[in-house]
């Protein structure tokens, strides 16, 4: 009986852990952003973000990321998605997940990271790419957010988005949202070269 329990235990964490086996022996996957403003491809980096990539390549397997939108843009800083569907409804997440912050990776321009709460362990599934150099955002006496990869093709696309006009929900009450829904149509993982 306590054998089955394991298994059973085992075989439900598989799809949190789905992204470990997909393309393990790479350290540094490329997936492609099909957004509405154009196609962006990021690299991410296992050897420094091995959890966080892990994290995000599971909800690309899960299909999760697919028709969702960008909900916040702050211009010359983030553009940040992976929580909302469409409807603007919180896509089913996963448990959080350890702040990997301090692994060397900055906030530059380009880069992708993850979004989470105060609480430094708190990231799950919404990610940010920074519009500029957030320094604020890197660890130092404090807490910083995880950056796991960068953008490698579609800075032209960058611009657009960074170019988009925003407002104050009046639906739902929030800050920052653009204007013209910013759809985050697919996400999938590139092949190896």
């Amino acid at each position: 009986m306590r054998v089955w329990l394991v298994l059973i235990t085992l075989l439900c964490a598989l799809p949190l852990q789905a992204g470990k086996f997909m393309q393990p022996d790479n350290l540094y996957p490329r997936v492609q952003l099909e957004t509405s403003e154009g196609n962006i491809i990021l690299e991410l980096d296992r050897s420094r973000a091995p959890i966080t990539v892990n994290n995000f390549l599971s909800y690309v397997k899960a299909n999760a990321y697919n028709n969702t939108v960008f909900h916040r843009l702050i211009a010359d800083f983030v553009v940040q998605g992976g929580g909302y569907n469409m409807q603007f409804k919180e896509i089913e997440q996963g448990k959080t997940i350890f702040n990997e912050a301090g692994n060397g990776l900055k906030n530059q321009y380009g880069s992708i990271a993850m979004a989470r709460l105060a609480e430094p362990h708190s990231a799950s599934s919404q990610f940010y790419i920074n519009l500029a150099d957030n320094d604020s955002l890197d660890p130092g006496s404090r807490w910083g957010y995880a950056v796991f990869g960068r953008v490698i093709s579609g800075f032209e696309v960058l611009d657009k988005i960074n170019a988009l006009e925003t407002e104050t929900s009046e639906k739902l009450g929030w800050p920052d949202v653009p204007r013209q829904p910013l759809l985050l149509k697919t996400v999938r993982l590139l092949p190896t070269e």
